[in-house]
């Protein structure tokens, strides 16, 4: 009995590549490409769909960091203006020496209005230091450059989006009329140049908010040099930043009124709506594998009832149900194999294609990127490989137990 063991992979193998034309063969052949493409499509849709979370939490945490600190308030919107706080020196410093923390900028935001000779604007100027040039914004930037910022004074470069200098016809180096609105007083104008172009794909923040030197809303506002908007703080591991907010929170020179507030909770529609592709993701890993399974089951059917003569013959010969179970568990072992290869293959080449070219194109303005982003993750990898490898076995076990019912007699007859 021993040698019908050691022959069982031998014969599994000998009956997967039989040259005679058959229906069963057909039907391996259809088994191996349903297997091979569900499991790329599975990892293309992991990969896709991660890429797609972090390239728009990136643009979002590029923009606005990854926590803000201002002087605390009842619920309002991301575009109201804050109440100014005092720069603290002593608690930046103990901020910055938190384990996730890697950057901190103060910034500020007032309302103005934009005027050309033809046009006007309404915006909302963020005003921010040199660390918020040099630390975000380079991957927006499409033309011209950042405000230069002076030792003394402010500057007077501005950096517009693609879409507010669209609507103003307006390119680099242009002037423009910069009003700030007080109340009870009338508009404060101020000459700035464009220094710069940027788009972060975002339409909400491209079609209202402008970036400048923080001195300049500072002077516009009236505020002494001390007094800021708030800070923003990037950390290293985004999914950290919760428990980073509170650790700041709980700093003993964090002052009562002030609050460190997650961007996540700031703009929880974007958040919400990344959350939400982690639930179609599941599904369709869901129904991939049931494509799988469905096609390997049916296979295994199909190969047992063609070869229920066999089946007879080797029993009649001493071989026992277990071992011409192993037989067709084998056989079906070495498609998994050729599938799961053939689906990692094709996947990840498609995956690496899309990374070189880009050829998959997306509406920026429904999607805030212009093309797919790809981020393979090989863990994710190797747990779809292993799992549809284990869960395939494991179900083919359920049908491989129809052998147990063949009788000798009848299936040498059977035809």
């Amino acid at each position: 009995m021993s040698d019908t063991v050691r022959l069982i992979p031998f014969m599994a193998r000998r009956i997967a590549r039989n040259p005679q034309k058959s229906f069963a063969r057909l039907i391996m052949r259809i088994s191996i490409s349903a297997t091979a493409i569900s499991v790329a499509v599975m990892i293309i849709a992991m990969s896709l769909v991660n890429g797609f979370q972090e390239a728009v939490r990136e643009k979002v945490f590029g923009f606005w960091g990854h926590i803000r600190i201002q002087e605390r308030q009842p619920p309002k919107s991301m575009i109201a203006e804050e109440l100014p706080i005092q720069r603290n020196t002593f608690l930046i410093d103990s901020i910055r020496k938190q384990p996730n923390v890697r950057a901190v900028h103060g910034f500020a935001t007032r309302y103005g209005i934009m005027k050309t000779s033809e046009d006007m604007e309404g915006l909302l100027v963020k005003g921010v230091d040199s660390d918020f040039f040099s630390d975000q914004l380079t991957p927006f930037l499409k033309k011209g450059h950042a405000p230069t910022l002076p030792d003394s004074g402010y500057s007077r470069g501005i950096l517009l989006s693609q879409y507010t200098a669209d609507r103003l016809q307006r390119q680099v180096n242009d002037s423009v009329l910069l009003y700030f609105l007080q109340a009870d007083q009338p508009p404060r104008p101020r000459k700035v140049v464009i220094s710069g172009i940027y788009k972060t794909g975002i339409e909400p923040y491209d079609r209202l908010y402008a970036i400048a030197d923080i001195r300049l809303i500072q002077q516009m506002n009236g505020w002494p040099p001390e007094q800021i908007g708030g800070y923003e703080l990037l950390v290293n591991d985004p999914d950290q930043v919760e428990k980073t907010a509170d650790r700041i929170y709980r700093l003993e020179a964090f002052p009562q009124t002030w609050d460190p507030v997650p961007i996540t909770r700031l703009i929880p529609n974007i958040f919400d709506w990344l959350s939400l592709m982690d639930n179609t993701r599941v599904l369709l890993i869901v129904l991939m594998i049931a494509v799988a399974l469905i096609n390997l089951i049916t296979c295994l059917l199909i190969l047992i009832l063609e070869r229920v003569r066999m089946i007879g013959t080797m029993k009649a010969l001493g071989a026992s149900d277990w071992n011409i179970q192993q037989l067709f568990l084998h056989q079906i072992g070495w498609m998994l194999a050729i599938g799961l290869t053939i689906g990692a293959a094709l996947g990840l080449g498609l995956l690496y294609l899309q990374t070189a070219t880009g050829f998959i194109k997306l509406p920026e303005e429904a999607y805030y990127i212009d093309k797919a982003a790809v981020k393979i993750v090989w863990s994710e990898v190797f747990a779809i490989l292993g799992g549809t490898a284990v869960i395939s076995l494991l179900v083919a076990w359920i049908p491989s137990w129809l052998v147990r019912r063949i009788q000798p007699v009848q299936a040498i007859r059977f035809r």
